[in-house]
């Protein structure tokens, strides 16, 4: 057992310093087949028990330091505007689960060996920054469950706490630390929990994953303002315990807690986070001091920002509609073209949009388990589906509808057995396919262009007279009037606002009149 003590050799290429340095040197250039090597130096080093536990934690530095770039440009690809291919996509996301899992098993190595007793002056000097590091790759193992919309294991709250415990019985929870080199690589054991456990609470199954990586981003930003205390208080809604295993949660009413708990919340970050909110409204710009790890346009970082302030904030957000809870299928249509061609548009102008027309192989059928006025709960059954993502545009028609509808998914959990559940937001229970071209365009006796389709989502204006319109992506421009016919009679249209952009839609309003004949 006290072999290495004795100076008993090491089975393992890094138990040579040289021989570590030229493996780091020899990775290869790309990021994913390097990513996979510095994972597997990882995972054999954790369970190469005879390593003396400076000399572990000297070959998990070298090979964190080599992984910066690598998962840099990997989480890049993932995140990135283009959409991958799902065989592309699976690797992205395969190769930095596995890394950051690896990394924070080994750094927990570091950790198991000091608490069995391998307490020298060097790891005692080191174990701030080990358990700091640990649960920072803990946090951004989280965010890629998180990014799948995949249940966290209880393992992964376990150790959190774990961590957190042996910090509080040592003493340096709230130490400022230097956590990584660099200007950026500052903060403390305290720090590094709440951006795990703020990110846990911020219902990131709501946002689609380009948002999820900019409110973890945004997390990490505004984590100085977070707040951790062993009674609940202001600023501080929600819990944790420290031993129990199992994810935080919203405090509500007087139930006592374990004294192992722990409250937390946003603190004065909420404040923080507003601020900057308003500061992005009114000069159109994100400030300077903000780092979200790229440079992005206002309209996907407020709302962003604006989702965050609502759960961060110590009231719980209030549900739009009542659920009433039923069983029954509902039949789903992906994306724009598909919905389309199944309500064929070509023959939109005698309004028999109840027609089922040829419906698609690709059509699934989901399990309603729950209604209210602004949508669906649904079960997704297994192996299916794989399109399915916050944002996406769904044509839908349950069983005792008498037409199609249209809706966007707005929230995706994924349980223990792999199961899903979505939240599908109705834009319109009757969408009507129209004929749209440009004013004095398409429509005219010698039209520039052929007319496109689009979907009408309702035959009557609203109360400041606008109608609701959801075109093919990148079709609203807020300058051009539109033509629209509808039952042979003309329509134009004035742009009002872009209500939102998706991956191959434009939801939008429009000031709508009728045309002379």
């Amino acid at each position: 057992m006290l072999g290495f003590l004795k100076g008993e050799k090491i089975d393992h290429p890094m138990a040579d310093a040289k021989k570590a340095r030229e493996i780091v040197d020899e990775l290869p250039a790309d990021p994913l087949k390097a990513l996979a090597e510095i994972t597997h130096w990882l995972e054999t080093l954790r369970d190469t028990k005879s390593f003396r536990v400076e000399r572990l934690f000297e070959n998990i530095d070298l090979l964190d330091a080599a992984a910066k770039n690598h998962q840099r440009r990997l989480a890049q690809d993932y995140f990135g505007t283009a959409r991958q291919q799902k065989f592309q996509e699976h690797r992205l996301w395969s190769g930095s689960y596995a890394f950051w899992k690896a990394l924070s098993e080994a750094y927990l190595e570091c950790v198991a060996r000091f608490e069995s007793g391998q307490t020298g002056t060097a790891i005692r000097k080191s174990l701030p920054v080990i358990v700091a590091r640990t649960l920072r790759a803990m946090t951004l193992q989280l965010k890629w469950i998180l990014v799948r919309y995949g249940p966290v294991e209880p393992r992964v709250w376990a150790d959190i706490g774990r961590l957190y415990q042996v910090a509080e019985a040592a003493g340096f929870a709230d130490a400022v630390i230097q956590i990584y080199p660099g200007s950026h690589g500052g903060g403390s054991v305290r720090q590094e929990l709440l951006k795990g456990l703020m990110l846990s609470v911020s219902s990131t199954d709501g946002l689609s994953p380009l948002r999820q990586e900019l409110a973890e981003r945004a997390v990490a930003h505004f984590s100085t303002g977070f707040r951790i205390a062993r009674e609940p208080g202001s600023g501080c809604g929600y819990a944790f315990d420290i031993a129990g295993g199992k994810p935080p949660f919203r405090v509500i009413g007087g139930k006592p807690l374990l004294a192992t708990a722990r409250f937390f919340g946003a603190g004065d970050a909420l404040a923080e986070l507003q601020k900057v909110e308003a500061a992005i409204r009114e000069t159109g710009a994100i400030p300077s001091g903000v780092h979200l790890g790229g440079s992005y346009e206002k309209a996907v970082v407020l709302p962003v920002l604006a989702h965050l302030g609502t759960y961060w904030s110590d009231d719980a957000p209030a549900r739009g509609a009542e659920r009433r809870h039923t069983a029954t299928r509902m039949t789903v249509l992906h994306g724009m073209g598909e919905i389309l061609r199944v309500l064929d548009p070509a023959n939109s102008d005698d309004l028999d949009f109840s027609a089922p027309a040829a419906e698609a192989s690709t059509a699934e059928s989901w399990i309603v388990e729950n209604v209210s006025d602004g949508g669906y709960g649904a079960i997704i059954p297994a192996a299916k589906s794989d399109w399915v993502r916050v944002g996406a545009l769904v044509g839908v028609k349950t069983e005792v509808a008498k037409h199609w509808g249209v809706g966007i998914v707005r929230r995706v959990t994924r349980d223990e057995h792999q199961q899903r559940r979505v939240g599908v937001q109705l834009l319109s229970k009757i969408a009507i396919p129209v004929r749209i071209g440009k004013s004095g365009g398409a429509f005219s006796p010698a039209p520039a262009e052929a007319p496109d389709s689009a979907l009408l989502l309702s035959t009557t204006p609203d109360s400041r007279g606008e109608i609701g319109l959801v075109l093919r992506e990148s079709n609203y421009n807020a300058r051009d009037s539109l033509d629209m016919v509808v039952n042979n009679k003309p329509y134009l249209l004035m742009p009002s606002h872009l209500a939102e952009g998706g991956e191959d839609f434009d939801w939008a309003m429009f000031k709508v009149m009728a045309r002379s004949a």
